[in-house]
């Protein structure tokens, strides 16, 4: 080190009596130290604290315990989710195995999904895109730790996560609500050894009364007593023991509760507002290489090409990555990241218009979608509010248009797609609304993706801004 006396930091100065840190530069170090290591436990915590946000939202909103099915459905409900949309419906549960391994026996019919560990790595995809290919499954879910019980049933899928906590969401793939109830209705889960009484899972809703409570991040003090929440009673990974280093000085440890000193709140606090600033700029102003799906358009892929759904690759962690995905989104599935023609899903992201401006919600925009979206099954766009990434809020309660929907076609067979504050005369069909003072981005979702979407020779023109 060197023996200056005073050297420029983002404090003014720190002061050395002959090399030896004073008091104060003690106490100016130590505080950097610390603010530095809650900025960047911040953006390493996004994963789990997504997850653990889905089963506060479970609770809040529907009073779901371990082991309860959650039907989402409709604008309303859709709307406190990160990056969905409501073309159909969603089914959340959250299962605890930190006393004993659980069974799920998963229903027979048209869904699909994934059971992911608390820190939003899939242990197994269900329904269409899972084992059973939707014939029904029963999965056997065991904790860290624990034995794979002697007496499997014959045919059961043993699933090992990493945390106690499992998260599986899904979706119902029919556009009936009622079938899409009777599916999961059938769903079981009940602690191994015991046979599932008649009436043991139960499906909810949320609330239909009062405010609901979102799944995004919380910001400030409480994305830490959501962290704090997260790792309870968890492991620490070989992978993550220097983070639980730096929390240990922040008052946040996994076998203790969250009583964080003045001192400790300040910096917290502080490093939540910059921690959510670079996690916004990771998602909305990716660095990452080969993230544009074209040159000549600015759609880019929601998940970065190189992604592991194991978050870590030979030679280092996807931090960037995950970071930048799991702040959009929570949950992600082998299907999600399928190179398969006509399997599973893909997603490309409008951050920016034609020009590279962001989108304002009193602008009117356009996106021609060229006839032929190569989409086995269908296609949709979505708009997502900046701040929440949730739905974009409005009075019409429409945040989407797809070609399940009889749109107004142009003569060549493509389709405009208006998105602004006002209707758009003849147009009405294709328009989503979108909130003066708010701005907004884009999903473009494309279910059962084709050659011509991984090959690139599909082109989707960028969304232009309309003059007058």
């Amino acid at each position: 080190m060197s023996t200056r006396n005073e050297i420029g930091t983002q404090v003014d100065s720190l002061t050395f009596d002959l090399g030896m840190p004073t008091p104060q530069t003690a106490k100016d170090l130590y505080d950097v130290l610390d603010h530095q290591s809650a900025a960047m436990s911040y953006l390493w915590a996004i994963p789990t604290v997504g997850v653990e946000s889905a089963r506060q939202m479970l609770m809040d909103n529907a009073g779901a315990h371990s082991g309860d099915l959650v039907l989402v459905s409709g604008y309303r409900d859709v709307s406190m989710m990160l990056g969905s949309n409501v073309t159909t419906p969603y089914v959340f549960a959250y299962f605890n195995l930190s006393q004993q391994p659980l069974v799920l026996h998963y229903p027979r019919g048209a869904t699909a999904g994934s059971l992911i560990d608390w820190w939003d790595r899939p242990l197994c995809d269900v329904g269409m895109t899972g084992p059973d290919a939707g014939n029904g499954a029963v999965f056997v879910l065991l904790g860290p730790g624990q034995k794979a019980p002697s007496d499997i049933p014959s045919g059961a899928h043993v699933l090992r996560s990493r945390t106690y906590k499992v998260l599986m969401f899904c979706r119902g793939l029919d556009a009936d609500l009622k079938k899409v109830e009777a599916v999961f209705s059938a769903t079981k889960v009940h602690p191994y050894g015991q046979k599932p009484a008649p009436a043991s899972t139960r499906l909810l809703r949320f609330k239909t009364q009062g405010d609901l409570t979102s799944m995004a991040h919380p910001l400030g003090l409480p994305y830490w007593q959501r962290l704090a929440n997260a790792i309870q009673g968890e492991p620490v990974e070989e992978r993550d023991r220097f983070f639980a280093a730096m929390l240990k000085q922040l008052g946040i440890e996994a076998d203790r509760s969250f009583n964080p000193d003045a001192r400790q709140k300040s910096i917290l606090e502080d490093a939540a507002v910059l921690g959510e600033a670079i996690a916004k700029t990771l998602a909305f102003k990716k660095r990452i290489a080969g993230m544009r799906y074209r040159s000549d358009a600015h759609w880019e892929y929601l998940i970065a090409p190189n992604f592991n759904n194991e978050q870590d690759v030979p030679g280092g962690t996807l931090f960037e990555e995950r970071t930048a995905f799991f702040y959009e989104v929570t949950g992600t599935s082998a299907a999600v990241l399928t190179k398969t023609p006509g399997a599973g899903a893909a997603y490309l992201a409008a951050y920016y218009d034609a020009t590279g401006a962001s989108f304002h919600g009193e602008r009117s925009y356009r996106l021609r979608v060229p006839q032929n979206v190569p989409a086995k099954l269908f296609w949709s766009i979505t708009l997502y509010d900046t701040q929440t990434r949730g739905l974009i809020q409005n009075a019409q309660q429409l945040a989407d248009r797809s070609s399940r929907q009889d749109l107004q076609k142009n003569a060549d067979g493509s389709i405009d797609i208006v998105l602004g504050p006002t209707p758009p005369s003849g147009l009405e069909k294709n328009w989503i609304p979108t909130t003066p003072g708010k701005s907004w981005f884009a999903y473009f979702r494309l279910f059962g993706p084709l050659e011509s979407y991984f090959d690139r020779s599909w082109s989707l023109p960028d969304i232009q801004l309309q003059s007058g």
